[in-house]
């Protein structure tokens, strides 16, 4: 009966003809869907299909992509019950359990759900190959575990010989880590040793976030597997290690950085994770508003100069750089680069791996590359005066030079140069802009709502003379695995080298006299650059507050 009712909703929605209804219902082999049966014959796709059946029954879709499932509402649901009906729990509310499924109208699921959890189900609907692959990744987890001899909820005796342990589970548990990472669109994966646990904790859009608990038993085999797969000494516990994993997970190209550190109760680990399939943006596509993508393009189009990219660590300046590296890339020019480490290796650029144990700094690397005949120049991080003092001598010889600096806005920029020595006359000439940034998480688009603004947001865009009328709210849906946010975009203060600046530069004018004349100009600092985006409805104020102080 639920059957037909699925032909009769894709007939009256217009997506499927009488005919094909009847042809596809002849074909239907036994125990198939017609839903599987309409895709098998490529009638119809999965998205037409789940589309219909929301517009009629009003179950959304949800994405899985990017959601984070809570252990505790698996745990009521068996594995072969959701192979077998092709869903899966997503969350528990109050005394509702909230599912996934690739057939909303099968109300006998509902029903064995109900009878299973002893809690009302609200389904939700999804494509049968992102539900399968959720169960894989999940309830993998806890097949890999009772392979390795431990379950979740049982303490293993500690006179047991580790020995006993079978490799191909550990590996195989490390391996689903990370995909589950990659999955989440994690950028950093942390591994901390506790008293009685190993707690695996992802940060995804810049917040950090618990994921898993493991028995501490399996802590320094994790460790080692980690160790061995980026080259590290497994031998070594006392001191900190570097190491690096280049590897294909769910067909994405993905680099590790890996870091360990020991601590009182084992070796923590940080692991890094770089998407190089998407890690070259375009100048477009970073969140520069129309106005600061011409000033950037204006900088980067100079013959000569200093373009600096400033801001905390994690506020997005490589993928910037970058961005601009994409944009200047050209078999007539020769570009070369010196980095610590060389994040992304890019088909037409010259790369230089800093190595300071051999006396490889980047001055070092930098007096070698002037004799290369280059005409674009980026430094990975000006760290120092010599640094600093050959990047503007290579300026002013006709080279356009790009770097990053450790500064909080585009005017402290400037006297972080003047400070370290630099002669202000030289600065003045050499320098061609700077670009200042952070990051916002991004506003989901499936589920914020319009608001009226309160009080204190009406208080702070009068202050900076915007007008007002309304603004977004962060709300939470499956889409954004119920946090109210998807993604991250950057706010930027871009401070282009004016006569004017020049001048005050070459003057070493006190930073006060700087920010005003950076204003005079029409340069937005980060906090209004911030208020920008709020009204545009791609973040919220609590948000830009977190990264920009007035």
């Amino acid at each position: 009966m639920a059957l037909k009712r699925i032909g009769d909703i894709l007939v009256q929605e217009g997506v499927l003809t009488e005919e094909s209804l009847i042809e596809a219902l002849k074909k239907q082999q036994k125990d198939e869907r017609l839903g599987e049966t309409l895709v098998r014959l490529q009638i119809l796709n999965e998205s037409q299909i789940l589309k219909a059946l929301e517009d009629t029954t009003g179950v959304m879709r949800v994405s899985l992509a990017n959601y984070t499932i809570d252990e505790n509402a698996l745990k009521l649901v068996d594995e072969n019950f959701c192979r077998r009906n092709h869903c899966i729990p997503l969350r528990l509310d109050g005394n509702k359990i909230h599912f996934a499924t690739y057939d909303p109208l099968d109300y006998a699921v509902f029903e064995e759900i109900r009878a299973i959890t002893g809690r009302r189900p609200k389904a939700f609907s999804a494509p049968k190959n992102e539900i399968i692959t959720q169960i894989e990744k999940y309830y993998g987890f806890t097949r890999t575990l009772e392979a390795l001899g431990v379950k979740q909820n049982i303490i293993i005796d500690e006179t047991e010989d580790e020995s006993e342990y079978d490799d191909t589970p550990m590996v195989k548990l490390v391996n689903q880590i990370l995909s589950s990472a990659v999955f989440q669109r994690a950028s950093d994966i942390h591994i901390d040793p506790l008293d009685d646990k190993v707690l695996v904790r992802y940060r995804v859009d810049g917040i950090l976030e618990e994921v898993r608990e493991f028995p501490i038993k399996i802590h320094n085999q994790m460790i080692s597997r980690i160790k061995v797969m980026s080259g590290m000494d497994i031998t070594e516990t006392r001191i900190p290690q570097d190491g690096r994993i280049q590897t294909l997970i769910q067909q994405k190209s993905i680099d590790l950085r890996i870091s360990t550190l020991p601590t009182v109760r084992g070796e923590k680990v940080v692991m890094r994770i770089l998407d190089l399939s998407g890690a070259m943006s375009k100048i477009k596509n970073i969140g520069l508003d129309p106005k600061e993508e011409r000033l950037v393009r204006d900088m980067i189009a100079q013959p000569n100069g200093i373009v600096l990219v400033s801001g905390p660590t994690g506020s997005g300046k490589t993928t910037t750089l970058y961005a601009c590296l994409n944009e200047l890339n050209d078999p007539n020019v020769n570009i070369v680069t010196v980095e610590d480490p060389v994040e992304i290796k890019v088909e037409g650029i010259n790369q230089v791996q800093v190595h300071p144990e051999v006396n490889m700094t980047f001055a070092s690397a930098l007096r070698s590359i002037l004799r290369q005949d280059p005409n674009i120049i980026m430094i990975g991080e000006i760290r120092d005066v010599e640094t600093a003092e050959i990047s503007i001598r290579a300026s002013l010889t006709g080279h356009l030079v790009l770097s990053t600096i450790h500064t909080n806005d585009a005017v402290k920029t400037i006297m972080r140069l003047l400070d370290m020595s630099i002669e202000p006359f030289l600065l003045a000439s050499s320098l061609t802009g700077v670009i200042s940034q952070r990051l916002v998480r991004r506003l989901c688009t499936e589920c914020s709502y319009f608001d009226e603004p309160n009080p204190s947001e009406v208080a702070m865009f009068k202050r900076y003379a915007i007008d007002l009328e309304k603004v977004k709210r962060p709300k939470g849906c499956p889409s954004c695995n119920f946090k109210g946010f998807a993604g991250r975009v950057g706010i930027f203060e871009v401070l282009p080298i004016k006569a004017e600046l020049q001048k005050l530069i070459s003057e070493k004018a006190p930073l006060n006299v700087l920010e005003r004349a950076a204003r005079q100009q029409g340069t937005m600092n980060l906090l209004q650059a911030g208020l920008q985006k709020v009204k545009q409805g791609i973040t919220t104020l609590e948000e830009v507050m977190k990264v920009a102080v007035e």
